[in-house]
């Protein structure tokens, strides 16, 4: 009787285990779906480096990477 009392908690505890496992992967995936949401992205006037667009310096409709390439302006060829 001690013996299928055992195996019954046992198999109670790794049903919850494994149920617990997948609503943990479920949250996971939702997570990174919330964090991989794309941003715009654009090129620096002065060195071309690829940036995103909140994080741009923008001046004259041009956008830079840094406020220091913003100083010495669009690059010119």
């Amino acid at each position: 009787m001690k013996y299928l009392l055992l195996l019954l908690v046992l198999a109670v505890a790794w049903w919850l285990w494994r149920g617990g496992a997948r609503r943990g992967q479920v949250a996971a995936a939702t997570e990174r779906r919330r964090l991989a949401t794309p941003q715009d992205m654009v090129a620096c006037a002065h060195c071309g480096v690829h940036v995103p667009a909140p994080q741009a310096v923008v001046e004259s409709g041009r956008s830079y990477c840094s406020p220091e390439h913003q100083r010495l302006g669009p690059r010119r060829a």
